[in-house]
């Protein structure tokens, strides 16, 4: 008989310093009776009703744009730097943030639950992905494989932690030693992982399961990529040096002042949410990791945390970063029945379910000075923090 898991300590709710870790027994439920707690209409993939949320997403990014022009023709030469200022970092937040709206469209399209049509979905989700400079097809597969081997130390794909070993080398105790003494260290951290996590992840697998040499996204040959995948790989690169191509004629069309304000920063606001929210989803001390027999897909379905960015942000994201557990488990509901989906399965998880309403720029300050490494061997392991008084005596 499976363990009933923990039942007296809901570790959401935990009020002792440190944070409850989830140990993540064999749950007493399966996947069926999971499914079977939601309501049928949840698993309905609308054409229809998928494609009136992307037009209402362009719609808005075309207001915005308009607003833009506007502004930067009609209105920016008579105020001042502070009004422009003002005007250009509140119109790039939104415009990013829609834009990330879009993005996730386009991953729903990856997941096959935009449509129930295989070859729309893959044609939106090439030409909305493009759009935004990533490889659609090739993500799709890997990001495939995270969702079939979540927190699986051997076979997930994004955001593997580092172990004991690689963590306590003599460079990195250095480096620890530096990240507990300035603060402002951990913050360049945080914003570089934001900004470059995802350029970086697609071109070398940073963050990702270690493939040896000529690792990446863009590399049909790569060991991530089965030879059938080849060619998605390659339809995935035309989309986005036909996207770089538009963007290079734009900027030297019109300017490279315009490229940059309608296009270049709201797009690094994009990945910045992109990557805070998939780092936020699975990196936390109370989220287990596992190796061997001990992993199952349940097992690593659950280790997802949901956390709410305000009613704005979860409406403008298609409340991504706040179903998410939902969505490992049932991949294929789409953004609008999400939260239905959420509120069903709860009552079946009970304390299984994993949620977090910290701000999440503070959950992004608690993971990036606590979740630092794991064990190397055990079967089951926890996120660990580096003992900084230890590593100054050492050093």
């Amino acid at each position: 008989m499976p363990s009933q898991g923990p039942t007296q300590v809901n570790p959401i709710k935990s009020r002792s310093k440190e944070v409850a870790q989830h140990q993540h027994h064999l749950a007493p439920f399966t996947i069926k009776e999971l499914r079977d707690a939601i309501p049928a209409h949840c698993f309905d993939r609308s054409l229809l009703k998928s494609s009136a949320y992307l037009v209402v997403d362009l719609i808005l990014i075309s207001a915005f744009l308009f607003v833009g022009h506007y502004f930067n023709n009609y209105i920016s030469q008579n105020t001042s730097w502070i009004v422009a200022f003002a005007f250009w970092s509140l119109l790039w937040f939104a415009q990013g943030a829609v834009m990330t709206g879009v993005w996730i469209i386009g991953h729903e399209c990856g997941h096959q639950s935009f449509s129930k049509y295989k070859n729309i979905n893959d044609i939106v989700g090439l030409i909305v992905h493009s759009a935004l400079l990533a490889p659609y097809h090739s993500w799709r597969i890997t990001h495939g494989i995270h969702h079939k081997s979540t927190s699986h130390m051997n076979r997930d794909q994004v955001f593997v932690p580092k172990t004991h070993s690689q963590v306590h080398s003599g460079q990195s105790e250095s480096l620890s030693t530096v990240i507990a003494e300035s603060p402002f260290i951990v913050i360049y951290q945080m914003i570089v992982c934001a900004v470059l996590g995802w350029p970086l992840y697609l071109a070398t697998n940073a963050w990702g399961q270690d493939y040896g040499q000529n690792t990446s996204h863009f590399n049909p040959n790569s060991k991530m990529f089965k030879p059938s995948q080849r060619f998605e790989v390659m339809l995935s690169n035309f989309g986005m040096i036909t996207m770089l191509g538009f963007l290079a004629w734009f900027g030297f069309t019109y300017s490279f002042d315009s490229l940059f304000k309608y296009y270049v920063v709201p797009y690094l606001w994009v990945y910045f949410w992109f990557t805070t929210i998939t780092y936020l989803q699975h990196t936390d001390k109370r989220v287990p990791h596992f190796r061997g027999e001990e992993w199952n897909f349940i097992r690593g379905a659950l280790c997802t945390v949901d956390r709410s960015y305000g009613w704005i942000l979860n409406v403008t994201f298609h409340h991504i970063q706040d179903t998410h557990v939902a969505h490992h488990l049932f991949s294929q509901i789409p953004h609008y029945h999400a939260e239905e989906a959420t509120e069903s399965i709860k009552k079946v998880l009970g304390d299984y379910y994993l949620e977090d309403h910290t701000h999440f720029l503070k959950a992004a300050w608690n993971c990036f000075n606590t979740c630092h490494y794991v064990d190397d061997n055990d079967a089951v392991v926890y996120y660990k923090t580096v003992d900084f008084s230890k590593t100054k005596k050492k050093l």
